[in-house]
């Protein structure tokens, strides 16, 4: 079976809006056990996102989410391939990544994928394990 990100990820998903403050942030958080929240303009684009890391710093309950929240985020596309989703969090040394599905009328985001989902998809065993390499006849040979 070849799993797609649309089979790993994490949907609906609970966003922010900029005017959105720490303590609403925090409070989502616990309530929905997510370590991130995407920040998405009126119109539902990404425009940010805000993990559990960002709140460690002590920012006032009542301060806004856009002061801080990292503007660049990595995202992947429903029919990606998890690999896709492992090589930007590897390269990037990130925890989440934001699905994005885009149409003619733009992108919405539509999930989230963690590295414990991507750990799931590992302990479920809903990978293809290659076979590692044999020694060549040659090398046997030799000895």
């Amino acid at each position: 079976m070849n799993s797609t990100i649309s089979d790993l990820m994490h949907s609906p998903v609970m966003t922010l809006t900029r005017h959105q403050t720490v303590g609403h942030a925090r409070a989502l958080m616990k309530e929905h056990d997510v370590s991130a929240l995407p920040l998405v303009t009126p119109d539902g684009e990404l425009a940010g996102i805000v993990t559990a890391s960002d709140l460690i710093e002590d920012h006032a309950d009542g301060k806004p989410v856009s002061t801080f929240a990292k503007k660049r985020v990595f995202t992947v596309r429903p029919d990606d391939g998890p690999h896709v989703a492992a090589r930007i969090m590897r390269n990037h040394g990130l925890h989440h990544v934001v699905v994005l599905d885009r149409d003619d009328s733009g992108s919405r985001v539509t999930g989230m994928v963690s590295s414990f989902d991507l750990l799931r998809l590992v302990e479920d065993h809903r990978f293809v394990m290659k076979n590692a390499p044999t020694p060549s006849k040659r090398a046997n040979a030799r000895t």
